[in-house]
């Protein structure tokens, strides 16, 4: 009879902040029963995807063995756990479970892709368990920076697991529920306890205790009431307690209260519809805002972490909905900003201070808290919950690291596993037993497309070193029909002697096509190298740059 495995394998989340994908089995080698945990997304940039929207986990792994998942569970509705569910969900069709908020957000990603409603569950949390296979899985409620977060117990014939998602230790997290130890503690001594604990380590090198979302109410108060001309805030778009203590603020100091942004209402309804929130301040419409005086006024707006087509950088460039800042007016920066989106930020920044805007950031943690549990709260968790194996997720592979070194010197087996590792938990010591291919894919307009498939690699050399197009037309005995012409993109219209660089490549295509014999010209591939190779080297010499080259051969052939 073949043994039985328990099995983690991270796709995504592992060895980077983002597009989280997890998948666990239980079963004969190769034959394991599967759950997936989290389908999120990243976001592209100019400098390694450019014109990517979005990008995810590799699922051919997942795909090939798509007849053996059992079911996809959704921890919380960040777009780095959610956020590919639509998009990836036709390769893998099981049912998705998630609690109401979350479902609510997951309903919309499926609902843009055309996909089927009924395949998500709304679960309660624990007691209420799923059945998945060998699997039987509880929601918990955690405190984290969106509504209605959630670790997942998961039971196995070969031990419990506790999948902690995104989670920080907050008492008083003003919209959602607490961190409640004493749920965490009946976790752990319920039958044998806890034999692995798959956690956050985002800020595994934050060493103080995390503070609560309760704590920024008076400070962001205190600012807002002392501040003249009109007031413009922007955070996370789904931090929905942060969205109300800053419109509770605005409210205080008797500023009528405008919400900018898709992102940030489609989450508001959601919390409202579910029940998350139930006493939101009111809030005008941008035509109401614009007959408010503006020194009584507040927008709480999206793009905290300067992306382009957001309100705050629409804001930055001009006006937004008829809205515009003006010199005096303030602008406050309740986030912090993701590793990677500086330059963004900084732009949007510099931009309102060139309009004599004053801009607030975050002050180190007066304005914003954290949605993560800091190194002493991962700590207290590990202690609560008592292991017998650790498996640090969602940081970056230094993150990682750390996260076991804390792990092993309180005596605990740890493993760190990136994304495509196959570690097996069956035992009491975790092992990598093999590595499975765990790419990315990238969603490019409307296809999707794979990070090797060279689409972004041709589009960084075009950016890069420009491109030339070069035509020729031959007849039937393979002579020129004239003379070459080219156009060119992304490159110097003239030399650096003054000259147009389009003609001087002409010149020397045409040289070529005058000397070049029938062994070349009667071969496209032939004639190609020759032309491409003529081009760069002239372009080196003329512009010092070697563009990409495009060949267009004609041949006239008789009727």
């Amino acid at each position: 009879m073949t043994k039985n495995r328990l099995i983690y394998l991270p796709l995504g989340g592992a060895g980077e902040i983002g597009m989280n994908a997890y998948v666990y089995g239980y079963g004969p080698e190769g034959q394991e029963r599967l759950i997936v945990v989290d389908l999120g997304v990243t976001f592209g940039d100019m400098d390694g995807s450019p014109g990517i929207d979005l990008i995810m986990a590799d699922m051919d792994w997942l795909a090939e063995n798509a007849d053996r998942v059992e079911a996809i569970f959704i921890t919380h509705a960040h777009e780095d756990h959610v956020g590919a569910l639509g998009l990836l969900w036709p390769r893998l069709k099981a049912p998705i479970y998630a609690r109401a908020f979350t479902a609510a957000i997951a309903t919309l990603k499926m609902e843009e892709q055309g996909q089927p409603l009924d395949k998500i569950k709304v679960v309660k949390p624990r007691p209420e368990t799923v059945e998945a296979g060998p699997f039987r899985v509880q929601f918990v409620p955690v405190s984290h920076s969106i509504p209605e977060s959630a670790a997942l117990v998961i039971d196995t014939p070969a031990g419990r697991i506790v999948h902690t998602g995104d989670f920080k230790l907050d008492g008083t997290p003003i919209v959602g529920e607490p961190f409640d130890p004493a749920e965490w503690h009946r976790i752990a001594h319920e039958g044998d306890g806890v034999k692995v604990l798959v956690c956050d380590s985002t800020n595994v090198f934050s060493t103080q205790p995390g503070r609560s979302e309760a704590t920024l109410a008076e400070p962001i108060a205190k600012l807002i009431e002392g501040l003249d001309g009109m007031v413009v805030a922007t955070t996370f778009a789904s931090n929905v307690a942060r969205l109300k203590t800053l419109s509770e603020a605005g409210r205080a100091a008797g500023r009528s209260v405008c919400l900018l942004g898709r992102a940030m209402k489609r989450m508001l309804t959601a919390a409202v519809e579910t029940g998350v929130l139930t006493d939101f301040p009111p809030i005008l419409t941008p035509e109401e805002a614009l007959e408010i005086p503006r020194e009584n006024l507040m927008l709480i707006v999206t793009g905290s972490q300067g992306e382009r087509r957001a309100a705050s950088a629409q804001l930055a460039r001009g006006k937004y909905l008829g809205l515009e800042m003006r010199e005096g007016d303030t602008f406050l920066f309740s986030s912090k900003i993701i590793p990677g989106n500086e330059r963004g930020v900084i732009r949007v920044m510099n931009a309102f201070s060139e309009m004599g805007v004053d801009v607030v950031d975050d002050h180190g943690g007066l304005y914003h808290v954290s949605g993560h549990a800091n190194r002493p709260d991962l700590e207290a968790v590990h202690d609560l919950l008592a292991p017998k194996i650790l498996i640090p997720m969602h940081g970056e592979h230094r993150h990682l690291r750390e996260h076991c070194k804390i792990g092993i010197s309180k005596g605990m087996a740890a493993e760190l596993a990136v994304n495509g590792a196959v570690v097996d938990l069956t035992g009491d010591e975790p092992r990598i037993v093999e590595y499975v291919e765990a790419g990315r894919t990238y969603l490019d307009g409307s296809v999707l497309i794979g990070a090797m498939d060279g689409v972004v690699r041709d589009r960084i050399r075009m950016a890069l070193n420009g491109i030339v197009f070069a035509t020729m037309i031959l007849d039937e005995g393979d002579q020129p029909l004239g003379d070459a012409w080219v156009e060119i993109m992304g490159l110097p219209e003239r030399t650096k002697d003054g000259k147009l660089l389009a003609e001087v490549l002409e010149a020397e295509l045409t040289e070529l096509l005058d000397r070049s014999g029938t062994k070349v010209l009667g071969n496209d591939d032939k004639l190609e190298e020759a032309v491409r190779r003529t081009v760069r080297q002239v372009a080196v010499e003329e512009i010092g740059k070697k563009p990409e080259v495009n060949v267009v051969v004609s041949r006239l052939t008789a009727e």
